[in-house]
């Protein structure tokens, strides 16, 4: 009895052992199967990468018509409200550097520098800044507005400086520039526009120039027969023309125009400008950008004002400027060459290699710029005398 319960074991047990039958495609009979919870969470494993780049695909999608969206409102913004478009030639609200105290231009190590403010007109004040040659640095630690009014009559040259857009008269390159020229002897006198700094009232072209012109008068009123040239930098350079045209025109040119990093009118460096880089094929980008800047107002016509001065012309431009292209300079230097009225004077265009790296405002760092402004300058100079 023992032995046949034995055998039935033994034959239970191989059965349980041995392979599943094949059918003719030698293929298992019997597939094992996966439970059911296993099954589900396989087809969740699989479906969960499909889904997530599904879901990343679509935020990405939307992504790129709300851009796309934007790209194409922002004309049309600009068209139908042209101060936008005033606002961004102007970038007066751009205050940098930040938290200085213009009433302290100590604090930029110009310790030779008093701040002033003139009222060009009822309701606009502008901040001025005006630091000394040099030489009267020791002399001018403590003393007030009325010392440094005063020493405008000393026998130095008085440079008005026009700075471009954005930023105040604290500008670092600005501040940079100031300290080199009092090096050279001269008086730098600057100011910012209305709307500027800490200059109250609204900025327009009209508004810039009339206060350049009335800085200007205050300089001559204290200057005696110092020489006093003008000296523009960017957007400081569309002032800078204006002003010379107007006082040409009125018979007191200053005694030179000094044009840094110059462009030829306002349309053509907005069209060159690198912001205008994504809309420059745009359809119509003329009619949706630039047209409203003359709408506002705004030409600041370089190519036209060198038409009508009569005084000696200094450009200097850098070659790999990027904000105003080297070319829009050599064009305006071309149209001053050749102009009737700079027949009598003197004429000077100086480049400065790309490799020098002075880009749109660090061409006081060249080595070579007070050698330049003497030997211009002193020309300038001798035909004034004579």
């Amino acid at each position: 009895m023992r032995k046949r319960n034995e055998s039935v074991t033994v034959e239970h047990e191989r059965a349980a052992a041995a392979p599943a039958p094949l059918d003719k495609g030698c293929s298992l009979r019997h597939s094992l199967r996966l439970p059911a919870a296993a099954a589900a969470a396989a087809d969740t494993g699989m479906k969960r990468p499909l889904g997530r780049r599904y879901g990343l695909w679509f935020r990405l999608r939307k992504l790129i018509l709300w851009l796309l969206g934007v790209y194409i409102a922002i004309p049309f913004l600009v068209k139908l409200c042209p101060a936008i478009q005033a606002k961004l030639v102007f970038l007066n609200f751009v205050r940098v550097p930040y938290f200085i105290d213009l009433k302290r231009p100590q604090d930029q190590g110009l310790n030779h520098t008093c701040n002033y403010y003139l009222q060009p007109e009822e309701d606009v004040t502008i901040g001025v800044w005006h630091t000394v040659p040099a030489a009267l640095w020791k002399n001018a630690r403590g003393k007030d507005q009325l010392w440094f009014e005063d020493a405008l009559g000393s026998s130095h040259p008085v440079i008005l400086y026009l700075h471009g857009n954005a930023g105040t008269r604290g500008g670092d390159h600005r501040v940079e520039l100031y300290k080199v020229l009092s090096s050279l002897g001269y008086h730098v006198v600057t100011f910012d526009y209305r709307g500027w700094g800490d200059s109250v009232g609204s900025p327009s072209e009209r508004g810039m120039t009339y206060d350049a012109l009335h800085v200007f008068d205050w300089i001559k009123a204290r200057s005696g027969d110092n020489p006093v040239y003008i000296w523009g930098h960017s957007l400081g350079t569309g002032v800078a023309t204006n002003l010379v045209r107007r006082l040409c025109e009125r018979e007191t040119p200053p005694d030179a125009l000094i044009l840094e990093s110059p462009f030829t009118n306002i349309r053509e460096e907005a069209r060159s400008h690198p912001f205008s880089v994504i809309y420059r094929y745009f359809p119509g980008f003329d009619w949706f950008f630039l047209d409203p800047i003359t709408t506002s107002g705004i030409k600041f016509a370089n190519d036209e004002n060198v038409k009508y001065i009569s005084c000696s012309l200094l450009i200097l431009h850098a070659e790999d400027d990027p904000v105003v292209p080297f070319h829009l300079g050599k064009k305006l230097y071309n149209i001053a060459a050749t102009s009737r009225s700079f027949r009598d004077y003197k004429v000077q265009f100086v480049p400065f290699h790309t490799d020098l790296g002075y880009r749109h405002k660090y061409i006081y760092r060249s080595p070579e710029l007070p050698r330049i402004l003497r030997e211009f300058l002193g020309k300038s100079e001798h035909e004034h005398h004579h």
